[in-house]
Parts: C-alpha cells; structure tokens; sequence
C-alpha cells in the first residue's frame, strides 16, 4: 500500500510518500480502506519528537480516520466488509478496571492511532473491532474524519470535567483550532455564554458562525485581549477558561478565572513550563483540571448530536495523501479555521 512514513523525527522533509507492506488482519481486528484522515497538532509532535515516545520504524502518524471496512478477522461479529466506518483514536486492553468502568482513556497501556500505534496515513489500517464508530451518514469521509479527537477531547473537557451550563461563561482560547472550534460548539450546545479568541478578524468571524457570542483578537496590538475579556464579563471574569495553548496564555487564564472558577487544558502547544501564581489559585478558589482525550463513549454523544445537526465538524481544507508536508505546514503556520484532511 501507500502511505506517508517517518523513518526519524525532524521536519517536514522527513516525511516520505512510499510503498510499505499492507498490515495484516488478526483475531479481533478488522481492516479499514482509509479514505480520509485528518490532522492534528499531535502529529506535528510525533513527528518532531516527544520525550519517552519509542517508535517502530517507519511509522505512520494519523489519528482521526474514516473509510470502509476492506476486511474482518476472526471472532468479529456484526461487522461488514464494505460498511463506512469511522474509527475511535484511542486504543485500550478492553479489560481492566477502568476500561470496564468506561473510563477507557485512563487504562495503563492507552495509545492513540498515530501516536503510540500506526495511524491512518495510508491506504490500509488495521484496527481492534472495539475502535469502530457508528458513522455518520449525513457527512463525506473528510467531513467524518474531521470529528473524533477534537470534539472527544472538547467534549470531556467541557461536559464531564467542567460541567460548563447555561450560567457559565466560558472562555475559547484559539477558537480557530480543531480543538477549539469544536469546543465553541459544545459550550453553546450546554447553554453556556462564549468568549472565543482568535489571531485574525477571519477567524473571529467563523468562530461567531459557530455560536460565540463575544469575539476578541489576541494577536492584534491595538487590543489589550485581556482587558477586552474583563470588560465583556463586567470585571468579573470567565466561569471556565478552555486552555490548550500553554505557556504563552497560562497566566492570563488564571487571572481570568471568575472567583469559585474552573480551567480546563488538554495541551500546551506553546511550552508545558508554565508559571502559576498559586496565590490565585487558593485565594480565589480556583479549579484547574487535567484532560487528555475521553472515554469511548463520549463519540456516541457527540455523533448522535452531528446526525441531529447540533454539532458539525468544521473542515478549513481537503489534501490528497501525497502532500501530507504542506498539511503539515498549514497546521504549524497557523493557517487553517479548524481541520486539514487528507484524502487517500
């Protein structure tokens, strides 16, 4: 099959478009015909280098994948070849306590497709039965693909740890993200008030197509974001902040917060090495809770709602398989209003 590997970390010149064995198909698994699969900044972290991560090479990045069931392996039931199918990103034992108590994103041997496993940039993916999604029927592959990581992680962010409601007001760091357009919809599907940031006037204007009621442009110099964000909530500041941007907006996240107030993060894309001036944290009552990924189940949720039309994934642009670096590009340089695919 073809496929896009890395064979070392670096940059974007070490992502090659090759020929590579087709994976084989074993008990529990089935096989997928990958029609599209989309980015996210996870893959431009594999890619450079993670600490502890250990790769079998080449390996092949690519968490959120959708196509058709090319074949099925022993023991599978109730799947058939030819059926659409859009896969779950994290890959669990299946057995142990927190995966039979539904809190799958918390068993000790976790991966995510792309990351710790191969992933879907390529024609051929091989999968437990387990990690197939209903899917969507209203949506095209790229459209599909562009769902699953992004809004299970904004989903379990915002509804199981933040439990944001119609009396909250939540603050979207770089709505323009896949994590962050998604998280606007959720927010505004709970009820809750939206503040969403962006780079760009662009941006801020998709980020109002999706429901946020207030738009501010951190990168413009004639505006303090900041003070913007205290004078939209009267001085009293944002009941949760949805942070996954890092070092560069921690600070401000926390003196953000309204007093009781919550903040959420699920990454750091520009530096883990944050400062936290604890005495915001105490004396103001603060919450700051940890989230990577969610459970399973959360997709449920969140497909029901697509095929409702509550919720849609948000697609900037669709390239073909063999132009993976220049996907890559897009996402580094910030360019896009949520998803880039590729399609193979």
């Amino acid at each position: 099959m073809q496929a896009v590997t890395i064979h070392e970390h670096g940059g974007r010149d070490k992502l090659v478009f090759e020929t590579v064995a087709d994976p084989d198909v074993g008990p529990g698994e089935i096989r997928l015909r990958v029609r599209a699969c989309a980015l996210n900044h996870l893959d431009i972290w594999v890619r450079k280098g993670l600490p502890h991560l250990r790769l079998s090479y080449p390996h092949i990045l690519g968490s959120d994948i959708a196509g058709e069931v090319e074949s099925v392996g022993p023991g599978v039931k109730g799947v058939e070849v030819g059926q659409r199918a859009l896969l779950s990103p994290g890959v669990s034992c299946g057995t142990c306590r927190e995966c039979l108590a539904g809190r799958d994103n918390l068993c000790r041997s976790y991966g995510i497709l792309g990351e710790t496993r191969v992933g879907g940039y390529a024609e051929l993916i091989t999968v437990p039965a387990a990690n197939l999604l209903p899917y969507p029927d209203t949506l095209d592959f790229p459209q599909a693909a562009a769902i699953p990581l992004t809004f299970q992680t904004a989903w379990q962010m915002l509804v199981d740890k933040a439990r944001v409601g119609p009396t909250d007001t939540v603050l979207v760091l770089a709505a323009g993200s896949g994590v962050g357009s998604a998280a606007v919809q959720i927010a505004r599907l709970f009820g809750a008030t939206v503040i969403a940031t962006a780079s760009s006037a662009a941006k801020l204007a998709r980020a109002g197509e999706l429901g946020a009621q207030h738009l501010v442009n951190h990168a413009e110099r004639s505006e303090d974001w900041v003070a913007r964000v205290r004078e939209i909530t009267g001085g009293r500041g944002v009941d949760v902040v949805f942070e996954h941007v890092g070092a560069a907006t921690w600070d401000k996240s926390i003196k953000l917060c309204a007093r009781g107030g919550r903040i959420v993060t699920c990454g750091a894309t520009t530096g883990w090495d944050a400062r936290t001036d604890l005495r915001h944290v105490f004396f103001r009552q603060l919450t700051i809770l940890g989230s990577t990924m969610g459970s399973k189940s959360v997709l449920f949720d969140v497909i029901q709602q697509v095929q409702k039309g509550r919720l849609r994934p948000v697609v900037d642009r669709v390239l073909p398989l063999s132009d993976a670096a220049e996907a890559h590009r897009v996402l580094e340089e910030r360019e896009a209003f949520g998803k880039v695919v590729l399609v193979v």
